[in-house]
């Protein structure tokens, strides 16, 4: 036979077993790891996400935690796992954006290690405050700020987290010095922002929604590049002067490097079909969660493009990340 002919055949020959893999895929229980703690905003839409990818796919999808290191450990443990589709991993910006900004010795590669499967949702950073403080606009707590430059407290859920990062934004736009308070995770700094231990609290949108319809804390502004459809009525720290304040923040599914385009056309179909179900919008959107859905190379486009845009950030603000 002929050696084009040979190569043909081989060719051939890949793309059936490609496609019979993916056929019979998934053989058993699907991995989803989620780099965070449970009970926290990623873990919340990675859990509801999985228990209705189980019909599309015909095997349940489980949620493993696997937290630490702002991502970081659950990002390589996927990276290295077998590319047979049975690991997946829930990411947000924060590993795959924004630590890749901070470390030069990251046991992985945001743009190599990982096969991206599909956008999954967005949401975005606000600044609330104590209720007690008196405190109704934007403008009145930066006013506050500037009064007693240092004292303004503000918790955020980590050095390095997003939500540190849009208080370093903010103050370098505002020109006012807030006092960041990192906590280990929402929970705790929720309680303190209650009990009036910190002044404010820099979270993303469903982290403080209970609170927020309670009347307990007091959105100011969100960080965002327009208004939430969830919350509509609040501004964005761009319509009030400070356009660079930026903080979206997003998730997405991704599969570690190599596995078969069959298989990522699967769960790319599947994963789809769950993020544009009305029901699974709805119960997102009840709590500050905007349903994305796409390809997977709108989800490298979207690595992409953040990752240059939060370089920016670190750059000008000079956040250093605690290892």
């Amino acid at each position: 036979m002929p050696r084009a002919l040979r190569c043909l055949a081989i060719i051939a020959a890949t793309l059936a077993a490609g496609g019979a893999e993916a056929q019979d895929y998934p053989t058993r229980p699907i991995r989803m790891i989620v780099a965070f703690s449970a009970g926290g905003t990623t873990d919340y839409v990675a859990r509801l996400i999985a228990d209705r990818v189980k019909g599309a796919l015909g095997q349940p999808v489980v949620i493993e935690n696997k937290p630490g290191a702002n991502g970081a450990i659950g990002a390589d443990y996927v990276a290295k796992a077998e590319p047979d589709g049975h690991t997946l991993f829930f990411s947000t910006a924060g590993a795959l954006s924004i630590i890749p900004n901070m470390r030069t010795d990251l046991p992985y590669d945001p743009q190599k290690s990982f096969t991206p499967i599909l956008p999954t949702a967005r949401n975005t950073v606000l600044l609330a405050v104590n209720s007690g403080l008196g405190i109704t606009t934007a403008q009145e707590m930066i006013a506050r700020a500037k009064e007693k430059p240092g004292t303004f407290t503000v918790a955020v859920t980590g050095i390095g987290a997003i939500s540190h990062l849009t208080i370093e934004m903010l103050q370098s736009a505002a020109k006012i010095k807030l006092q960041a308070v990192p906590y280990r995770g929402a929970g705790p700094a929720v309680a303190d922002l209650i009990s009036g231990q910190v002044n404010g609290m820099s979270a993303e949108v469903p982290v403080l929604m209970s609170q927020i319809k309670a009347g307990t804390a007091k959105i100011v502004a969100i960080a965002a590049q327009g208004r939430s459809d969830v919350i509509p009525d609040v501004p964005t720290w761009a319509e009030l002067g400070y356009p660079d304040v930026v903080a979206d923040n997003w998730s997405g599914v991704l599969a570690p490097p190599r596995t078969p385009p069959a298989i990522v056309a699967k769960l790319n179909a599947a994963f789809n079909s769950v993020v544009k179900d009305p029901d699974v919008r709805k119960r997102l959107a009840e709590v500050g969660v905007s349903a994305i859905g796409g390809t997977p190379e709108d989800l490298t486009a979207l690595i992409t493009s953040e990752t240059a845009r939060w370089r920016k950030v670190v750059a000008e603000t000079g956040v250093k990340i605690e290892r």
